[in-house]
């Protein structure tokens, strides 16, 4: 309640908040002996009251004293309480500032904020009084004002790593093609429509591709654009031919090269990786009977199909859940234990090799070759200086070759360059980690099934 300095009456809220407004704007002093009084109606009549006790209640008059407005200052004498009345409005005048349009406008003192609404800028003011007793001190100690600071800025430090584990999160959606932006036939049109509006390919040329893409993904298999075939062959025929410097080589079982397209480029490396090891093995009667279904190359969105049947399967049930049991119509990357899962429901038997650290100088893998080597090298061929083992090519990750690179490895020359875009060494391979998919024979039913329920905690062989 605030109460008039000059009658000692409470004032209504309105022109309650016309006084606080008053007193922020000027100092008042003591009507009495113009002493300068704190702000508020409070403080002025405690003074009023403490030093001036024979003065009567405010407004009253005291010999050889001049009565000054403790608002506006101005000598007011006898009639100190008219003054502020007629000059002041408090009691009787209007609130605030007219517009034009018979809209008032208050605008605080402390801030300048203009409000249209007298209450709400008495409670506007209210808050900067609030504040201003708080910096005095207020009921608040250093250690409640620290831990309320310290709350704070957790909160603020949590929502900022949460913000940051957010944006982390779909930026490895968007890596791993699991941000729900469409899969291989998407993916082929668009860049399509770019390669148009670019002038690199011709409308008619785009609508027969087009027509080719949606005819291959029809029927589930491979358009073959992208394979190159004779591969084995070629290596063979120039280290029995060419190279005088290497005493020994072990090549795998015949085998395609695929490489990526339109549509799968910047992810499609695992299934292209399986398109190859799968070419081979087609070409083994060893494994025909477990492939009588898979007679040709699938296409990528098909061996996305055949996982997710692997995994309704029974296989590897973690892995699926990290694809949410979808691969179909994404651009999800997958590795060795997908391809684990779809070659063993296809009942070919196959492990995993996990070298899960680098196991030589600079970060390389000297085991990895070791393996590798042994693998092949069983497969005696009596001496010779080549070998073209039956073992089919082993499934390994990593960076690639492009159909254009691989053409020209078919095509002989005397100084083997093209070679060097095919051999690694021990330096080329130097990732923390890399798995190898080995194939070795075929798996009986029951087999398949121990498997299946194996695969529930799947765990690969690690080199040590």
């Amino acid at each position: 309640m605030v109460l008039c300095d000059v009658c000692g009456q409470a004032l209504p809220a309105e022109a309650a908040a016309r006084r606080r407004l008053s007193l922020c704007r000027r100092q008042p002093r003591c009507p009495l002996c113009l002493a300068a009084a704190a702000p508020g109606c409070d403080e002025l009549r405690r003074h009023l009251e403490k030093a001036h006790p024979e003065s009567g209640p405010p407004g009253s008059s005291r010999p050889g004293t001049p009565l000054e407005c403790p608002f506006c200052g101005e000598a007011a004498g006898r009639e100190l309480e008219e003054h502020v009345r007629e000059r002041h409005g408090h009691l009787l005048g209007a609130p605030g500032t007219d517009t034009g349009n018979g809209e008032q406008l208050y605008e605080c003192p402390m801030c300048g904020l203009t409000c249209t609404d007298i209450q709400i800028l008495e409670e506007h003011v209210n808050l900067h009084l609030e504040e201003h007793s708080f910096s005095e001190g207020g009921h608040i100690t250093d250690l409640e004002l620290a831990q309320q600071l310290q709350t704070e800025e957790d909160k603020w430090q949590r929502s900022e790593e949460e913000k940051r584990e957010r944006e982390e999160f779909k930026k490895l959606q968007r890596q791993y093609g699991l941000d729900n932006s469409g899969g291989y036939k998407q993916q082929f049109l668009k860049n399509m429509e770019r390669e148009v509006d670019r002038g690199r390919m011709q409308p008619f040329e785009y609508h027969k591709r087009k027509a080719d893409m949606m005819e291959s993904l029809a029927f589930g298999i491979d358009d073959g654009k992208t394979k190159t075939s004779g591969v084995i062959e070629a290596l063979c025929k120039y280290y029995q031919n060419e190279n005088k410097d290497v005493r020994h080589v072990w090549l795998s079982a015949g085998v395609d090269h695929f490489h990526s397209s339109l549509g799968d480029r910047g992810w499609g490396c695992g299934y292209r990786n399986f398109q190859m090891l799968l070419s081979s093995l087609l070409q083994n009667s060893l494994y025909r009977d477990c492939l009588t279904d898979t007679t040709l190359i699938p296409s990528i969105p098909k061996i996305q199909s055949m996982i997710e049947d692997a995994w309704r399967e029974g296989f590897d049930p973690h892995g699926a859940s990290h694809f949410n049991n979808r691969l179909h119509g994404s651009k999800a990357w997958i590795g060795a234990c997908e391809i684990y899962s779809l070659l063993t429901s296809l009942r070919i038997k196959c492990q995993i090799i996990d070298f899960h650290k680098p196991t030589g100088p600079m970060g390389t893998h000297p085991r990895l070759f070791e393996w590798v080597l042994h693998y092949y090298s069983t497969d005696n061929g009596g001496g010779a200086k080549v070998v073209c083992t039956s073992k089919p090519p082993i499934y390994l990750q990593h960076q690639g070759c492009s159909s254009q690179e691989m053409q020209k490895l078919l095509k002989q020359n005397s100084d083997g360059t093209n070679l060097k875009l095919l051999r690694k060494f021990m330096g080329s391979l130097k990732e923390k980690q890399y798995q190898i998919v080995a194939v070795d024979g075929v798996l009986s039913l029951e087999e398949k099934a121990a498997r299946c329920r194996a695969s529930q905690v799947l765990t690969s062989e690690k080199i040590p």
